[in-house]
């Protein structure tokens, strides 16, 4: 079952109000037709989440999203509420629901996140993570000749030139608007990019013939707020003997490092 395109545009989501929205063509995943890739959907939520009982002196400092299976394309809704309220520090969470085979709504994913109280650091503010090649040091890469999808040819990719297998370093940005019809800030839509980093330094071939390693989590740790339209993803991908890998990455944006990802994988060889 392949994703409706939008007739006349060309966002990742159509809003259909009170939570629900209807998934298109661009954020159809790599690893199934029928499946919403993790990245769009989780910034999708972030959105949600931004909207949620609003706190303009604290900042989302940590994302957290279990990933409770497939995510179908098509129409779901989200909803959100406050788990921990409080004045310097407070949880809130979403849920993603949609439809399983059966016609039965459940929780594809699930997501958390800290917001913390702002205050004036800069006189000690000091970051230990080292800089990316810059965006002009880098070169386009076809990364929809390595995987297929909707979301993935909806991306501008370019790769640095040390990149390899297992080890990689590239910046990721889009066009198309997250939601149709409405304006989203840089830093979310740099959050609907983050889960793309699990595909670009591939250790093994995906797909027939080869291994699948969907990750069934994403933590992303932010301490700075980002800002632009690029998304730099310097990462390392581990395999372990039994089955379980690991995406760690170190997010960028055009001034320098921001914070940091991580995803635990599940690794399976296709026939």
């Amino acid at each position: 079952m392949n994703l409706p395109e939008l007739a006349g545009g060309d966002s990742y989501y159509v809003p259909l109000g009170d939570g629900r929205y209807q998934s298109t063509i661009h954020a159809q995943g790599a690893w199934n037709p029928h499946e919403q890739h993790m990245a769009p959907a989780s910034g999708l939520m972030v959105h949600e989440l931004a909207q949620h009982d609003p706190r303009p002196e604290l900042r989302m400092a940590r994302l957290s999203f279990e990933i409770l299976g497939l995510i179908p394309g098509g129409e779901f809704s989200i909803r959100c509420e406050t788990i921990r309220p409080g004045k310097t520090i407070e949880l809130v969470q979403a849920e993603l629901l949609a439809p399983d085979a059966k016609g039965v709504e459940r929780v594809a994913i699930r997501a958390s996140a800290w917001r913390l109280i702002m205050t004036d650091t800069s006189a000690i503010a000091a970051v230990e993570d080292e800089p990316m090649p810059s965006l002009e040091e880098c070169d386009p890469f076809d990364v929809a000749s390595l995987w297929p999808g909707g979301y993935i040819a909806s991306i501008d990719v370019r790769v640095a030139r040390h990149h390899r297998r297992g080890n990689g370093c590239v910046w990721v940005s889009t066009r198309h608007p997250l939601i149709e019809g409405e304006e989203t800030p840089e830093w979310i839509r740099l959050m609907g990019l983050v889960d793309t980093t699990n595909g670009i330094a591939a250790r093994e071939k995906p797909g027939p013939g080869g291994y699948a390693w969907p990750n069934t989590d994403l933590q992303i740790h932010l301490y700075r707020q980002p800002s632009g339209t690029w998304l730099g993803l310097d990462n390392s991908v581990s395999f372990g003997t039994d089955g379980i890998g690991l995406t760690s990455t170190v997010l960028h944006d055009v001034h320098g490092p921001f914070g940091r990802a991580e995803q635990i994988l599940t690794i399976r060889a296709v026939g």
